[in-house]
C-alpha cells in the first residue's frame, strides 16, 4: 500500500504548520513505499541545498524502515552500518527522515525535513506523520 497524494498533501501541511510554529523555513519531502516522490514543498526562504537533502532524508527512512537518525548511531566508526551512507546513491544518517507508517503498522512512504538544526527537522517530520 502506498501514501495517496492527498496524504502526502495533508503531511506537508501539518509540517509546514509546526515549522511555523518553531518559527524555521524548511524543505519538505514525501515519499511513496517505493520511495518516490509524492510530494514537495520549499517554504519561502529554506535554504536550496536542503531540497536535496529532504528527499534523500525521505528515501533513507524508507530505504531502511527506521528514522534516519538511528541509521546514524549505527553508522558510526566501529559500528555495523559505518559507512552505509555510501550506497544507494548517497544516503543520509542524521534525523529528519522519519517512515509514515499506516493503522495497520504497515510503511506507506516516508517524509524528509531539512532546513534548519536536525532536532528542529525531526521535530518537524514528526509533525507530519502524526496524522498516521
Amino acid at each position: 500500500m502506498n501514501i495517496t497524494l492527498a496524504q502526502a498533501q495533508t503531511a506537508i501541511e501539518k509540517a509546514i504548520a509546526k515549522s511555523k510554529d518553531i518559527d524555521t523555513k524548511m524543505n519538505i519531502c514525501i515519499v511513496d513505499a517505493g520511495a518516490n516522490q509524492v510530494a514537495f514543498a520549499r517554504m519561502d526562504g529554506a535554504w536550496l541545498g536542503s531540497a536535496d537533502i529532504a528527499l534523500k532524508k525521505a528515501k533513507t527512512a524508507r530505504f531502511f524502515d527506521m528514522p534516519t537518525g538511528e541509521i546514524g548511531k549505527l553508522s558510526q566508526p566501529g559500528q555495523a552500518l559505518f559507512n552505509i551512507e555510501h550506497s544507494n546513491g548517497g544516503l543520509i544518517s542524521f534525523p529528519g527522515g522519519l517512515p509514515i507508517k499506516n493503522s495497520n503498522g504497515e510503511v506507506i512512504g516516508a517524509i524528509g525535513v531539512s532546513g534548519s538544526t536536525v532536532e528542529n527537522d525531526h521535530t518537524v517530520a514528526k509533525a507530519g506523520t502524526e496524522l498516521f
